[in-house]
């Protein structure tokens, strides 16, 4: 076999690869590259051994060690619901009141609450719980059944006008526009009503309507128009409305009523993240102090 042929300025042996004059110098690879070489080949190796590497139709080789990401992300979930495990037990346990005094359990309630708002709330209340046409806003102080922290409990709990907790919150506004009310008594009401919360009304329609309200509406609302939380019954005297608060959207209220329904939570929650929820919303900046006993 011929020998290649020899550089004469470098003396090194050619490899006969030749291109456009230029001739290739058959130089050996540095040791120290080389060694750097079988050690990742080596370490490549020992990887496709001991960790899950090569693909197959389903899932990959395990490896000797059995170790994934998702086991990782696994074990580490565990361990977390494993620290969470004692507050939850101690926020089931512990009363609504108590919670919010207790710095630690209160922290970790509005945390979980807000998690828990997130998921099966801020669909109807929004994502900031400022509410929307037929959903309460729960960042303010005007509340249909009280915002202390138990009757939000309640309510979170058992529901509003839903069929599946005999003890969700219910009140039923007539249809006043079924024959009950002519339609000019029904336009007067309004003009009081837009009376009542400071708003630009017909002063003699209102007066009208005064009566009006006082045989119809005043057993619920109240006779100053601010509402009973016992019916809730909404307070007609502020500037918050449900449903709109122009006189034409209360009259449509008074006429046909609309009824929101809200879902009975303790149905489809456990008790203690019924209390984060409650406590959650309390801290939102409504919520009001407890009830004397």
């Amino acid at each position: 076999m011929a020998k290649n042929e020899i550089d004469e300025v470098s003396g090194v042996e050619t490899t006969g690869h030749e291109w456009d004059g230029i001739k290739e110098l058959n130089n050996p690879l540095p040791r120290w590259w080389l060694w750097t070489f079988y050690a990742c080949v080596a370490f490549s190796v020992g990887y496709v051994i001991y960790y899950p590497a090569i693909p197959l139709l389903e899932g990959s080789t395990m490896g000797i060690s059995g170790e994934t990401n998702r086991s990782l992300l696994h074990a580490e979930l565990k361990q977390v619901d494993a620290a969470k495990a004692g507050l939850r037990s101690r926020i089931e346990s512990t009363s609504l009141e108590d919670i919010n005094k207790t710095e630690e359990l209160r922290r970790f309630a509005i945390a979980g609450g807000s998690s828990l708002y997130k998921v099966n709330c801020s669909q109807c209340h929004g994502s900031g719980a400022q509410g929307a046409p037929g959903y309460p806003n729960l960042n303010d102080d005007d509340w249909l059944w009280g915002g202390d922290l138990q009757s939000i409990y309640t309510t979170i709990r058992h529901g509003v006008r839903n069929p599946d907790s005999p003890d969700a919150r219910t009140s039923e506004m007539p249809v006043f526009g079924d024959g009950v009310l002519e339609k000019p008594q029904i336009s007067d009401i309004a003009q009081y009503v837009m009376q009542l919360s400071g708003q630009e009304h017909d002063s003699p329609a209102a007066k009208s309507g005064a009566a009006l309200f006082a045989d119809n509406c005043a057993a619920c609302h109240g006779s100053d128009g601010k509402g009973g939380r016992e019916f809730g019954a909404p307070n007609l005297a502020d500037s918050l409305w449900l449903y709109g608060g122009s006189a034409d959207k209360v009259a449509v209220q008074i006429s046909r009523p609309k009824h929101g329904v809200m879902p009975a939570w303790g149905l489809k929650l456990n008790e203690a993240e019924v209390k984060q929820l409650a406590v959650y919303v309390h801290s939102l900046g409504g919520g009001e102090a407890a009830k004397p006993e």
